[in-house]
């Protein structure tokens, strides 16, 4: 059975298919595996996608991008009121609420964000079933770790207007894991990653733990002051500058001329991410002039510098949250369409040079590819909950360790239940002891994070028979989904036993 991914950015949205066991990425009618989150509004017609974009500089008022931002959102709210300030395209208040005013035909019609939002799903409904043949209905929807339930709410409901069966709505950091294949081997022990994300309009940064085959978010960071639109605003004004040196006018004041430098600077960087050089062309972009203009890659590199600077910091600043240093990270995931600037992957490289980054799949489709793996492993049950984005699971708080000294007779912890293991847990140890030993202390510890071991607890086995070999004692460490212990401690040889409970370790 068919079910489909997708993932709705700020700039751009993709779908991907899972079916005979796998997830594949499907492109639209125009060729391209990521489709612009645009919609143009005409008299008699909507366009979305690519042709939307490309007509934004005869009809800016017309069309909607970023809608995303304003989903679920109050007139009033912060980040409305940003989008209010960028977009070409009025944006007005009724009863509270952002709409669009477009005027398109013989009068004014106000469009509410999720109407647009709808149009970009229908275009991804659309681009999966021309690739199967068939309608497909079921998908998985990925949502930003930020988005609180009311745009959730209003994501899944434009998905569900746009004839979707939203199986669930999954956090965009989790799906790109998933597109790895990280976590899926319950046996593997605990690790950390990392998982990066530079889109359109947003950076985010989140650190995970991963175990038992459940992710833990520790910490997330997001800047929407730097994205994909910040590198290529810079190269546009590179283009006016050399414009400006080459015909003497000035149109960095000129609304139509920007908008058709950006258009070329943004082809021109994502040619850069596989090329040394690119070739701008702008057509008639003042008075008549062609503007012709070859970028190297150094040069945008130079050009981006800083902005290269404040896209890594953020790894920093989370490190430090999270008491984590590079060398604690497993693996470092990345996502996003500015991800696969090559100047980016050197320098998230060389800060964590003994890590695998992982960035073999496209970073601008590896989320919806992640979304399309959970759509295949819930597509037919039964009983889904549907209200959430995630399956809640109790967990340790805390590593629980066993105190024991090792073969030079130094103190040494064994970590027994480590922190973020699913509850109920049992764990067994065999702890050794000398043979000449009357009774074997058995001291059980707590630690969270990186803080000193606390002790809780100590279980003494008294009146052992003394004996040429070691005492073996079998150590057996429940642990209750309200965090409360239970310890029993069996020696092999005699059958003597102690059992203790330990009230919630917290």
């Amino acid at each position: 059975m068919a079910a489909i991914g997708v993932h709705f950015g700020y700039t751009c949205a993709c779908v991907a298919i899972f079916k005979d066991g796998r997830a594949d990425v499907i492109a639209n009618d125009a060729g391209d595996r990521v489709t612009p989150a645009v919609v143009a509004y005409r008299e008699n017609e909507q366009l979305v996608g690519i042709a939307a974009k490309q007509g934004r500089v005869r009809n800016a008022a017309n069309t909607v991008d970023k809608v995303k931002q304003v989903l679920g959102r109050s007139f009033d709210d912060a980040e409305t009121q940003a989008h209010k300030s960028q977009t070409k395209c009025q944006v007005v208040n009724r009863s509270g609420k952002p709409y669009y005013e477009i005027t398109a035909g013989e009068r004014p019609k106000y469009v509410a964000p999720e109407d647009a939002a709808k149009l970009i799903f229908h275009k991804m409904k659309e681009t999966a079933q021309s690739a199967l043949g068939s309608d497909v209905t079921d998908a998985v929807i990925t949502v930003p770790f930020e988005f609180g339930p009311p745009q959730k709410h209003a994501l899944r409901e434009a998905a569900e207007a746009a004839g979707f069966n939203v199986l669930r709505l999954i956090h965009e950091p989790a799906a790109a894991l998933l597109a790895y294949n990280i976590g899926q081997d319950c046996s593997a022990p605990k690790s950390h990653v990392l998982v990066y994300k530079l889109g359109g309009m947003s950076l985010s940064v989140t650190a995970l733990q991963v175990n038992g085959g459940l992710f833990r978010v520790l910490n997330t960071h997001t800047d929407h002051s730097i994205g994909g639109e910040s590198f290529t605003q810079a190269l546009a004004q590179h283009l006016a500058t050399e414009f400006k040196r080459t015909f003497k006018h000035d149109v960095t004041s000129n609304a139509r001329a920007m908008l058709k430098l950006m258009n070329g600077a943004d082809m021109a960087k994502h040619s850069l991410s596989t090329l040394g050089s690119a070739n701008c062309f702008v057509d008639s972009l003042h008075d008549g002039a062609d503007f012709d203009c070859n970028v190297s890659r150094a040069r945008f590199e130079l050009l981006c510098s800083s902005l290269f600077n404040k896209s890594i910091q953020p790894i920093r600043s989370l490190l430090e949250k999270t008491k984590l240093s590079t060398s604690d990270i497993n693996k470092v995931v990345l996502c996003g369409g500015s991800a696969r600037i090559p100047r980016l992957q050197q320098m998230i490289r060389d800060m964590f040079p003994d890590v695998e980054l992982l960035s073999s799949a496209p970073p601008d489709e590896v989320i919806a590819v992640g979304a399309a793996l959970q759509a295949g492993l819930l597509v037919g049950r039964d009983h889904l909950l549907s209200d959430e984005e995630s399956v809640q699971v109790d967990v340790s708080a805390s590593d629980i360790l066993l105190k024991e000294r090792d073969q030079s007779g130094a103190e040494a912890f064994t970590v027994l239940l480590p922190s973020g293991l699913p509850l109920p847990a049992r764990r067994t140890h065999t702890l050794s002891g000398g043979g000449q030993l009357s009774s074997v202390c058995l001291e059980i510890y707590q630690r969270f994070d990186s803080e000193q071991p606390e002790k809780l607890a100590k279980i003494i086995l008294r009146d052992l028979e003394p004996k040429e070999e070691n005492h073996n004692i079998d150590t057996v460490v429940t642990m209750k989904r309200d965090g409360s212990l239970h310890v029993a401690c069996v020696e092999q040889n005699s059958g003597r036993s102690e059992i203790i409970d330990i009230a919630a370790a917290s």
